[in-house]
């Protein structure tokens, strides 16, 4: 019997893979949602874990919603009204069909990691319904504006600004949002002692912010490798060949490198200071690192890689004394670990870039493209937080913040079994602070039966 050999449309077959690539690459940056939840709630105290894993599963919530709506269309116009074009069709996608809404949704998950950025910057003081006001903010302009000036086509992408998986307009945006945002709510109390000494405040749970860490280190591969979103294309001639996914290679293997490089640095810099490492600043380290490498992932050789993220590595901590000699409360380190690393990815490009030579053309589109994304962002975000600020949405009270953001603002307690900082009130009001004089206990501990009060993570 002859035997006939399987024919397919190889456009059928190039689209059925394309799709499965993205949405595959889509889910794995999804995933670092949860990375997110527990690096951020492992950094805060025992009474606030919960209200910082309601932001972070809220995030997305109220995020992608308006990202859907009004964001992805927002992109559309703004690419289109900065280079002469017409705005026409802009939301179409709402009713685009399988493909496009698969495209869409991998714009989404990228979206929704700028927005998780903040929430670390304003833990243990931010208001929820604030702080979900600004991420509508984030997920219908802030962050769509940012891609429409760049990835949509926009002013700065005809200027030449090169950004392949986001340094700069994901992560430096949500990093200088999440800066802005925390200057503006202002530090937790007792942070800063009268002279403006930094305290040291731990979160609860190294455990929980070092396995963060590492699952978003996971995801961080659907992030970088899955920008290279076309893994086939159809030439002129009709047959399959590889698309962007040709140098997926380099890039999983770039991804790879950096975050090595990027937690040695921050290793290193604690152990030249006090002859220890710090833990969590080398887990910030390594993010730091795989964030240096977004803008340069594609085109960077290993060698290139490793210098951008054993630089990004050595900057964390250093850029986060800074802040805090300032007077700013980074709880997260957020700034360090997306925004200044973000800018340096951004501005590596030219130098690392195996494509071509080096060219000042090339780095000077890469500082407007920083300087006009970092102007939009802080602007932005002084004038949505500016306005909650004013109306008292920005910030709970003082008592509410000792008290504990799970009990003040969703009335629970994150690890009862531990112990409450509450006792039920006979008179049936309510539940009153645990002290005898039914006062609340000092801020970062409980009052025992004798009244003293005890240390509190």
């Amino acid at each position: 019997m002859l035997a006939v050999p399987l024919q397919a449309d190889p456009e059928i077959v190039a689209e059925g893979v394309n799709l499965v690539w993205v949405l595959v690459a889509t889910f794995l940056v999804f995933f670092m949602h949860a990375g997110f939840g527990m690096l951020e709630s492992g950094q805060v105290r025992s009474k606030n874990v919960a209200n910082q894993l309601t932001k972070n599963v809220l995030t997305w919530g109220v995020g992608v919603i308006a990202y859907f709506f009004v964001g992805a269309g927002v992109s559309a116009a703004v690419a289109a009204l900065t280079t002469g074009g017409g705005i026409d069709g802009a939301f179409s996608y709402i009713n685009g069909g399988s493909t496009v809404w698969a495209n869409w949704l991998f714009g989404a998950a990228f979206s929704m990691v700028a927005a998780s950025i903040v929430s670390g910057a304003v833990a243990e003081r931010a208001q929820l319904g604030g702080y979900l006001v600004f991420t509508v903010f984030v997920g219908a302009l802030i962050y769509p504006v940012a891609t429409g000036l760049t990835w949509g086509g926009g002013f700065l992408a005809e200027l030449g600004f090169q950004d392949f998986a986001g340094a700069a307009i994901v992560h430096m945006t949500g990093g200088v949002c999440g800066l802005t945002a925390a200057y503006v709510i202002g530090p937790r109390v007792d942070k800063f002692d009268e002279n403006g000494t930094a305290n040291v405040i731990p979160g609860h749970s190294l455990p929980y912010a070092i396995l963060g860490t590492l699952i978003l280190a996971f995801g961080w591969y659907g992030f970088n490798v899955g920008t290279a979103v076309e893994v086939f294309q159809v030439s002129d001639g009709g047959e399959l060949a590889l698309g962007d996914y040709a140098y997926a290679g380099r890039v999983a293997l770039n991804t790879a490198l950096v975050m090595g490089a990027g937690s040695i640095g921050a290793a290193a810099v604690g152990y030249a200071r006090r002859g220890k490492v710090d833990t969590l600043m080398t887990a910030n380290g390594l993010l730091a690192g795989l964030v240096s490498v977004c803008s340069i992932a594609a085109v960077s050789s290993w060698t290139g890689t490793l210098v951008v993220g054993l630089v990004a590595g050595i900057q964390v901590p250093l850029v986060f004394d800074l802040l805090e000699r300032v007077g700013i409360d980074d709880v997260c380190a957020v700034f360090p670990v997306h925004g200044s690393a973000g800018v340096l990815s951004a501005l590596a490009y030219p130098f690392v870039d195996t494509t071509s030579t080096f060219s000042v053309s090339q780095l000077v589109s890469q500082i407007a493209g920083v300087v006009v994304l970092a102007i939009w962002a802080a602007g932005i975000t002084l004038l949505i937080y500016g306005i909650l600020k004013a109306i008292g949405w920005a910030r709970v009270t003082r008592e509410e913040e000792i008290e504990g953001l799970d009990a003040s603002e969703h009335g629970i307690e994150t690890y009862p079994e531990f112990g409450s900082n509450f006792v039920d009130d006979v008179t049936g009001s309510g539940r009153v602070p645990d002290g005898s004089d039914g006062t609340p206990a000092a801020d970062g501990g409980e009052r025992t039966d004798g009244g003293e009060v005890s240390d509190d993570v």
